[in-house]
């Protein structure tokens, strides 16, 4: 088998309206349907030496704007509401919020035996609702590799 022979997993995006009424805040299907670049991203993101899954969630909301690759428990709309109320709890319990002026949050690494858990932020000028969240092995993959590929990708995000 060469590297021309293996298919990316399929990115699957997320409709507007299942499940809004389940959060606060509800949802933006517009921001579900249609973000530039997405694909893109996502397909970049499993390119990540050890990437098992990746994500792009809404973390305001809890929902996906998109998958691709395997989820924990094969639920990526669990794991979009875990990575939403991680970023949550970061950005505005006291504890995790910074007193120094801008500065934001960068992202987010929650360690297991088998795997790393990356979340990134993409900050932008307007509301900076999405995060991205990559599962990655870790005999297979590289901490440090994939933070660096992560800030890279959520900046093209945003310039896309």
């Amino acid at each position: 088998m060469t590297a021309s022979d293996v298919r990316p997993p399929p990115i699957r995006r997320f409709a507007g309206g299942r499940g809004n009424e389940a959060r606060p805040g509800g949802g933006s299907t517009a921001l579900r349907r249609e973000v530039p670049g997405v694909d893109h991203c996502l397909q970049e993101a499993m390119a990540i030496p050890g990437a098992v899954g990746a994500s792009i969630v809404d973390y305001t909301t809890g929902f996906p704007v998109a998958t691709t690759g395997a989820a924990p428990n094969n639920d990526h709309e669990a794991a979009a509401a875990g990575t939403a109320d991680v970023v949550q709890a970061a950005t505005t319990r006291s504890l995790y919020v910074s007193a120094l002026p801008h500065d934001l949050l960068e992202d987010l690494i929650i360690t297991t035996a088998g795997g790393y858990h990356l979340l990134r932020p993409v900050q932008t000028d307007f509301d900076s609702r999405l995060v991205l969240y990559l599962w990655l092995d870790r005999v297979q993959g590289n901490l440090a590799v994939a933070r660096r590929r992560m800030q890279t990708l959520a900046d093209e995000l945003v310039a896309t």
